[in-house]
């Protein structure tokens, strides 16, 4: 299926950002590594040590190579519409990959397991609402019966004044962690430009509209949340 053109995802076609995507996360994303930490254990109470671990936007690698280190046992595919990325996930993970599949498409032509989990972190707000919905029921009908989907994204208030207020703190924050100003500004004005940010209740009944059941928040960092829900 084609896609629309999402100025978001053409971003990961250009090298320079490509090269420098690795360090960015963590200087935009309060508790990023702890993040990762807290998706294991949330996997880890319902599947096996073998498990079969679905990433989608596994482009770069990061949860990727924190997950599998976590958790020597797991196998995983992971998915990507960016090639480029893709490569730099393989480069990363360097010995990792023996326990990594990297599949180059959008999840409608991803393996179709079951899987024991998936994961779909700093993804899921590139798209609008319907190919959200889409996206998500692609991944749960992957999904074991009762297997866990954490996903984590840009989530906040998107009426005025609240939302430029937590627009500014997204950018403070990346100043404090040692972002060039004029940069932070940048993305704070490109997060702001997007027409695919929605409220946290929106989110919320995303996860639902696609048939996840006992949905849960885990996490919220300014203008980030996740939510952990299960596979009917």
């Amino acid at each position: 299926m084609a896609k629309k053109s999402n100025p978001f995802l053409e971003m990961f076609e250009d090298p320079e950002r490509v090269r420098t995507y690795a360090d960015g996360p963590a200087k935009f994303m309060p508790g990023f590594s702890d993040m990762h930490r807290m998706v294991s254990v949330l996997i880890r109470e319902r599947v096996p040590d073998n498990a079969r671990i679905l990433v989608h936007g596994a482009g770069g690698g990061l949860e990727l190579e924190a997950l599998a280190r976590a958790n020597p046992g797991w196998r995983f595919v992971g998915v990507d519409p960016a090639k480029p990325m893709l490569n730099a996930a393989e480069a990363r993970l360097g010995a990792l990959m023996q326990r990594v599949d990297l599949h180059h498409g959008y999840i409608e032509t991803a393996p179709a397991g079951p899987f024991d989990a998936a994961t779909s972190l700093l993804t899921l707000h590139f798209l609008e609402i319907d190919e959200r919905v889409q996206t998500v029921r692609g991944i749960v009908d992957r999904l074991n019966r009762g297997a866990p989907f954490v996903a984590v994204h840009s989530s906040f208030p998107q009426v005025e004044p609240e939302r430029d207020i937590w627009l500014s703190r997204y950018e403070a924050f990346a100043v404090t962690s040692g972002v060039d100003p004029e940069l932070a500004n940048g993305a704070r004005e490109a997060v702001a430009a997007a027409t695919t940010m929605y409220e946290a209740d929106q989110d919320i009944q995303v996860l639902r509209d696609a048939g996840l059941t006992s949905i849960s928040p885990f996490y919220a960092a300014f203008t980030w949340r996740g939510w952990v829900g299960y596979a009917p």
